[in-house]
């Protein structure tokens, strides 16, 4: 008897290309028996690996749902050696409500993982992909963008793992993606992470974060093309050179969670430092100014060591606990 209450109308074991839905019953006012209806792309040719390309994850980041829905349109079963599993909305619900969270239940499926199959609808599509997608895939990506709260340089990154054959792999196919720039990070709640999940199963695992603001734009959709052929090139499912961006990625890492600076103020942020830009220890990061009141000196926020700006929060106005900015590194390639 099936564990969970997701139907999958794809047969993963066909070849060819299928273009069918993942179905999760969901019962409303509006519709008794009605379901939730994920599409899914499959495209399977012969023996060889197998790729999970997903975006969506939060549903106000666009170019891998943009990108994904592309590719699910172009690619061809004889274009490859094995299969590729493609989900351009993983969070269908806040892909098409256009917000980072679901508007069903408010959840955050990147931080939902393992998942639950009794659980909040969020909850029930971690757990399939947990128990059910997962086990599939040997390489796997999945592409962010800063959504409507963060703008970020572009990247592909991976993460500092304790098999350090599988990091090395890892962190291969996320220079390989071809981003301007390959981030080696440290999440926050990482135990929640679909990115945990995949890796804590072995797979190779690339993430990205290609822009923000909400919205993409020429550059980020290009890079998102380019990355997404380039991982199925770097997995073995595609045949060909890999398509080389015009400057090689430049390599960051961010030392440690110090990484992350949050504002301990509410108000208008002004930002003193662009976002690329170098900084060393002491330099003027931000001025946070009251919303309350005129004739009152803002906060000031300072580097605690050097480095560049990799993301920045987007809108002017900022809250107590929002990251105000993220520093990395550049490292030896």
């Amino acid at each position: 008897m099936q564990d969970t209450s997701v139907m999958s109308s794809v047969d993963f074991e066909r070849e060819g290309v299928q273009h069918g839905f993942l179905k999760l019953p969901h019962s409303t006012d509006g519709s008794a028996w009605g379901c939730i209806m994920i599409p899914i792309t499959v495209i399977k040719n012969g023996q060889g690996p197998t790729a999970l390309l997903t975006g969506g994850n939060h549903g106000d980041e666009y170019e891998g749902i943009t990108s994904l829905l592309k590719l699910s349109n172009r690619l061809k079963s004889e274009q490859v050696q094995g299969r590729v599993i493609i989900v351009p909305m993983m969070n269908y619900p806040a892909v098409q409500n256009g917000t980072r969270t679901s508007p069903i239940d408010k959840g955050n499926l990147n931080r939902a993982f393992p998942g639950n199959p009794c659980g909040t609808i969020t909850e029930q599509i971690a757990d399939y992909f947990q128990r059910y997608l997962i086990p599939l895939c040997d390489y796997a990506l999945d592409i962010h963008s800063g959504g409507k709260t963060l703008d970020f340089i572009p990247f592909a990154a991976a993460h500092r793992l304790q098999n350090k054959a599988q990091e090395a792999q890892c962190i291969a196919a996320a220079k390989c993606f071809g981003a301007p720039n390959t981030l080696v990070m440290i999440d926050m709640q990482a135990h929640a992470l679909y990115d945990t999940a995949v890796e804590s199963a072995g797979k190779v695992f690339v993430s990205t974060e290609l822009g923000g603001g909400g919205t993409s734009n020429v550059e980020s959709i290009a890079i998102c093309d380019r990355g997404i052929d380039n991982f199925l090139i770097f997995s073995g499912i595609v045949k060909r050179e890999l398509n080389a961006p015009a400057s090689p990625t430049r390599v960051l890492e961010m030392p440690d969670m110090g990484s992350y600076i949050q504002s301990v103020h509410r108000g208008i942020v002004e930002y003193c430092v662009a976002l690329d830009g170098l900084v060393n220890e002491g330099d003027l990061i931000a001025r946070i100014f009251s919303l309350e009141r005129t004739g009152v000196e803002p906060e000031l926020y300072f580097a605690k060591g050097n480095g560049i700006v990799t993301a920045r929060h987007f809108p002017g106005i900022i809250n107590i606990g929002d990251t105000l900015a993220v520093l990395s590194i550049e490292v030896d390639a």
